[in-house]
């Protein structure tokens, strides 16, 4: 039987990012990409179940499975295409497009022969049924979610807009749950950041994480809420993939039994590099990602961030 640390489950994107720094670039995206390289940088043992098309670059595979990401559960359907996304970047503000939509993850896709510590499930176009989340929880001891896929809806051009999430039962069946602000807005229809981290937590949810782009990140857990700063990269050349980057780090780190605070603080070290090259292909080394988390930290017990909900 396969064990793992992490095995994240959704679909592999092919991204085509257009913004006014570079014209046009096409590479690797998609959750089991980000959150596989960023958890695996820290040394956690990486697997992934996805549904693939026929279009996805065998130089993909190729680099996966050259960074250690066992792609034990991911299967590619005949005459079907891989989930694509155009990305344009313009003035600090993304605009969403889905090109091609691949084919949903079914029950009969979920390995038998396999353990993990966590699961984590990232849809990005609701190719995750309830019933697989359902069957999920049923394998690991700590089942995660990022809703992305489940808040997005398309326009007939493909255009992407938020939605609220058609299945809040989903959240029952969480223990971590990481989203950014504007999804959790939409999730639980409140305003209030803390209001609607701890609506999250009604539903059970053991540990809610929030991302907040420039503005770092908010962690609740044990009825404690704390904030998070970001790590200020000098230069901010490719944001695609930064929030499935923390996710990663965070996770890897949180499987340790590390603290929801220094998770939070590794997630924005890696966000921090990601942000600072185009694509998934050249995240750091712990130590380097350790350093910034430790800076962080730092921050975080000298600032009044702490407060008894």
């Amino acid at each position: 039987m396969k064990t793992f640390d992490i095995v994240t489950v959704g679909h592999f994107a092919i991204d085509q990012i257009v913004t006014s720094g570079f014209s046009y670039k096409q590479m690797l995206g998609g959750p089991p990409a980000y959150v596989s390289l960023a958890a695996g940088k820290l040394g956690a043992r990486v697997g992934v179940i996805s549904v693939i098309g026929e279009d996805f670059p065998e130089a993909y595979i190729n680099f996966l499975q050259k960074n250690n990401i066992d792609l034990f559960g991911v299967g590619m359907v005949d005459n079907d295409v891989t989930t694509s996304f155009v990305l344009e970047y313009y003035n600090g503000k993304r605009i969403l497009w889905l090109d091609n939509l691949g084919p949903k993850i079914l029950l009969e896709d979920l390995p038998n022969d396999f353990s993990a510590k966590n699961i984590h499930v990232a849809p990005i176009a609701g190719e995750i049924a309830p019933e697989v989340v359902r069957e999920l929880r049923e394998r690991t001891d700590i089942l995660s979610l990022d809703p992305q896929g489940f808040l997005r809806e398309f326009s007939v051009n493909g255009r992407t807009s938020l939605k609220n999430m058609l299945s809040p039962s989903v959240l029952e069946q969480i223990d971590v749950y990481k989203s950014s602000s504007e999804e959790i807005r939409a999730v639980t229809g409140l305003r209030s950041l803390e209001m609607a981290m701890k609506k999250i937590r009604e539903f059970g949810v053991k540990t809610v994480v929030v991302t907040m782009g420039t503005g770092g990140a908010a962690v609740l857990f044990d009825d404690t809420f704390r904030k998070v700063p970001a790590y200020m990269s000098k230069t901010i050349v490719d944001p695609t993939g930064a929030g499935d980057t923390f996710a990663g780090a965070f996770l890897a780190e949180y499987v340790k039994g590390k603290d929801a605070v220094w998770c939070a603080c590794v997630g924005s070290a890696m966000a921090s590099f990601k942000v600072e090259t185009v694509g998934p292909y050249s995240l750091p080394e712990k130590e380097a990602v350790y350093e910034r988390a430790q800076l962080l930290l730092a921050k975080c017990m000298h600032t009044k961030t702490h407060n008894e909900l």
